[in-house]
C-alpha cells in the first residue's frame, strides 16, 4: 500500500460519484473499481461483485436541515484516534431524526453514517454510510438543497470498508444516527 495508490483510490471513487450517469452506471463503475484497484477493500481474487437492494424510489427523500449544535467524537480504535464532528443539523426522514455531521479537521467533509433495521440482517451491522465526502462521495446521496433542504437518496448507502476486511477501522454510526425503521435500499452485507 502507498500513499499515492490510496490519493489514488479516492479519486477514482470521486470520480464515480460526480460522473455516473444513473445509479446502475455507479454501481457498475463501483464493482469495477473494487475489483482492480490496489487499494480496494476486497483483495482481488477473492471479490465476488457487490450485492444491492433493488433500486428504491420511495428512498429519495427532500427533507428540512434543522440546526442543532453538537459535538461528537469518534475513536476510531486505530492510527486515526478520535475523529471529532461537529453536527451540521438534523435531517427530519421519514425513517427517523439522522443528525448530518461536519468533520472538525483540516479540510473537514460530510459524513452521514447510518444504523437501522436492516443492519446485522441483510446490510453490515455496523451501519452504513450515505456520504463520507473525505472519502470522495460527493453529490449523489446528500445534495444540498438551499437553505434548509437537503435531498437524500438512500440507494447510494454502501457499507464502509471495515465491512469487508477486519483490517480495516472505521467510525460507526453514533447512537442518534440509529434509527429503528428498515431502509431496504442501497448495498447489502457482502459476506
Amino acid at each position: 500500500m502507498t500513499a499515492l495508490e490510496l490519493a489514488d483510490y479516492r479519486a477514482a471513487v470521486a470520480r464515480i460519484y460526480l460522473e455516473s450517469a444513473d445509479l446502475a452506471d455507479f454501481r457498475a463503475r463501483r464493482d469495477r473499481l473494487f475489483a482492480t484497484h490496489p487499494q480496494s477493500p476486497v483483495p482481488a481474487e477473492s471479490f465476488t461483485g457487490l450485492l444491492y437492494y433493488p433500486a428504491n424510489p420511495d428512498a429519495i427523500v427532500e427533507v428540512p436541515l434543522r440546526p442543532s449544535p453538537a459535538d461528537l467524537e469518534i475513536d476510531t480504535g486505530g492510527p486515526d484516534g478520535v475523529v471529532r464532528y461537529t453536527r451540521a443539523g438534523i435531517l427530519d426522514t421519514p425513517f427517523g431524526e439522522l443528525s448530518l455531521w461536519w468533520m472538525a479537521a483540516y479540510g473537514g467533509g460530510l459524513f452521514l453514517p447510518v444504523r437501522d433495521a436492516t443492519s446485522g440482517r441483510t446490510t453490515y451491522g455496523g451501519g452504513r454510510y450515505l456520504t463520507d465526502t473525505v472519502k470522495g462521495t460527493h453529490g449523489r446521496g446528500v445534495e444540498w438543497r438551499g437553505a434548509d433542504r437537503v435531498r437524500l437518496d438512500f440507494n447510494y448507502l454502501y457499507n464502509p470498508s471495515c465491512a469487508y476486511d477486519d483490517a480495516w477501522l472505521c467510525p460507526l454510526a453514533p447512537p442518534e444516527n440509529r434509527v429503528p425503521a428498515a431502509i431496504e435500499a442501497g448495498e447489502l452485507s457482502y459476506r
